[in-house]
C-alpha cells in the first residue's frame, strides 16, 4: 500500500501482525517473515498481541535513535476478536483475533474457581470457543480433588481435557489444530512447561523477542505469539489473579453462564438480581439441584460488581 506525503515523497505502508507486545513496544511480523521492533504513532497504545496492523517504517531502518523502534504504527485493522478484562478506568488487552480461550488450571496449587468463571464469561461475549485444561494430573490425591470442582462445568458442557504438561501434551494438540488460541491461567498451573512442551524453541524465541524489544528481565511479562503451523497460532501471555468485567453488563455476565438459559425470564421480577427476591427462578433452580448452587454464588459475586482486573 502506497500513500504519498506532502511534500509527493512516496510513503509505503507495510501491514503485519503483532507477536509480542509489552507496553508500547510491539514486535511485528510481516508477510515474509521480517520481525520490526514498532511503536503506536502518538502516546495512546491501543493494540494487543494478534492485532493486524498497519506499520511505516522509521527513515532509518536500523531503528529510531530516539525509540529504538524500526516501525510506526498507524492503524489497526479491524480485529475479529478481542479478550481483555477492564476494572472502572482501566483495560488490559489480553489477544487480539483468537478463536479460543484454553483456561490453565491445576490439580496443584489450587485453582480460583471465580477466575475461571470470569474468563469464560469472557470468552462467551467474544463468542470464542472455550477449552479447560487441567494440569499436572500425576497428582493423583489432588488431580481427584480439581477433577470434583469442574464436575459442573462438564455437565452444562464445556469441554475438559486432563493431562501432565510434564508427561505428555500430545492429548492437546487436536483441541490446537486449526484455532488461534490465547493461553490464559493463575501463576503456578503449568503454563510455560506447557508452552515449552509443545514448542521446544519457545524459549529461544522469547530470547530473540526480548533481544528485538529490548526488553531484558520483562521477558515474561509480555504476551507472544507462536506459530504451531500455517493454520494453527497460540498466544502466551502473563499469569492472571483477577479477571475484571466491568466492560459487560449484567445481562452479558448473565448469558455467559449457559446453564441459566432455560431459566431467563422466568422470574416474578423482571428486574430481578438473583439475590433475594422472591420468585426467582434460578434459585429455585438452584434450591431443586438443577444448577449447581456453587455457579449461582459465582454468578451473584461476579454480577454485583467485583470487578478486579
Amino acid at each position: 500500500m502506497t500513500k504519498f506525503c506532502a511534500n509527493g515523497q512516496a510513503v509505503l505502508k507495510l501491514q503485519g501482525q503483532i507477536i509480542a507486545a509489552f507496553g508500547r513496544r510491539y514486535l511485528v511480523e510481516l508477510a515474509g517473515g521480517e520481525l520490526l521492533a514498532c511503536v503506536p504513532r502518538g502516546k495512546k497504545s491501543e493494540a494487543a498481541c494478534g492485532d493486524v496492523v498497519e506499520i511505516q517504517r522509521t527513515a532509518d531502518r536500523t531503528g529510531d535513535l530516539k525509540t529504538g523502534a524500526q516501525g510506526v504504527i498507524d492503524r489497526i485493522v479491524e480485529r475479529k476478536t478481542l479478550l481483555y478484562r477492564s476494572v472502572a478506568f482501566r483495560e488490559k488487552l489480553i489477544a487480539a483475533n483468537v478463536t479460543q480461550v484454553i483456561i490453565v488450571v491445576a490439580a496443584e496449587p489450587s485453582f480460583d474457581d471465580e477466575l475461571l468463571a470470569r474468563c469464560l464469561v469472557a470468552a462467551h461475549d467474544q463468542q470464542l470457543s472455550a477449552l479447560i485444561v487441567l494440569n499436572k494430573c500425576d497428582l493423583a490425591a489432588q488431580a481427584e480433588a480439581a477433577r470434583l470442582q469442574l464436575a459442573p462445568y462438564r455437565t452444562i458442557g464445556y469441554n475438559v481435557l486432563e493431562l501432565s504438561a510434564r508427561q505428555n501434551v500430545t492429548p492437546l494438540l487436536p483441541y490446537l489444530q486449526g484455532h488461534s488460541s490465547v493461553l490464559v491461567g493463575q501463576s503456578g498451573m503449568g503454563k510455560s512447561t506447557l508452552i515449552n512442551a509443545l514448542l521446544p524453541n519457545a524459549q529461544a524465541a522469547t530470547r530473540e523477542i526480548s533481544t528485538a524489544l529490548d526488553s531484558g528481565k520483562h521477558t515474561t511479562t509480555h504476551a507472544r505469539l507462536y506459530h504451531l503451523n500455517a493454520d494453527s497460532h497460540l498466544i502466551d501471555c502473563p499469569g492472571v489473579q483477577a479477571f475484571g468485567l466491568h466492560h459487560l453488563t449484567f445481562g452479558d455476565i448473565e448469558e455467559g453462564f449457559a446453564e441459566f438459559a432455560a431459566y431467563r425470564g422466568q422470574c416474578r421480577f423482571n428486574n430481578c438480581r438473583h439475590l433475594h427476591e422472591p420468585g426467582c427462578a434460578l434459585r429455585m433452580a438452584a434450591e431443586a439441584g438443577k444448577i449447581n448452587a456453587r455457579r449461582l454464588q459465582l454468578f451473584q459475586q461476579i454480577s454485583q460488581g467485583g470487578t478486579l482486573l
